[in-house]
């Protein structure tokens, strides 16, 4: 069982298609994606809960993660894998 992830992504984004590779190699299923660039009030949310502009923002479960180069980092130092297990 993995935690539930939610990207917030746009269409033409190359770090949100790695972030996805990246997820789907360590055996996430499903990924929720919101797709600002098609709905203006998710960016506007998306900027206030991670107080960020650009995409992917990343969560997993309830931990905002950021974006593919904080997500290649967690992978890289070991700690993706325990994140994506759940609590």
């Amino acid at each position: 069982m993995t935690a539930h992830v939610l990207m917030y992504s746009t269409a033409v984004c190359p770090y949100c298609i790695r972030a996805e590779q990246l997820l789907k190699s360590r055996g996430v299923d499903n990924i929720e994606k919101v797709r600002i660039d098609l709905d203006p009030q998710q960016r506007d949310e998306m900027m206030k809960k991670t107080g960020r502009r650009t995409v992917p923002q990343i969560y997993i479960g309830e931990t905002h993660v950021g974006g593919f180069d904080d997500l290649s980092a967690l992978d890289h130092g070991g700690k993706l894998l325990p994140l994506l297990q759940g609590p």
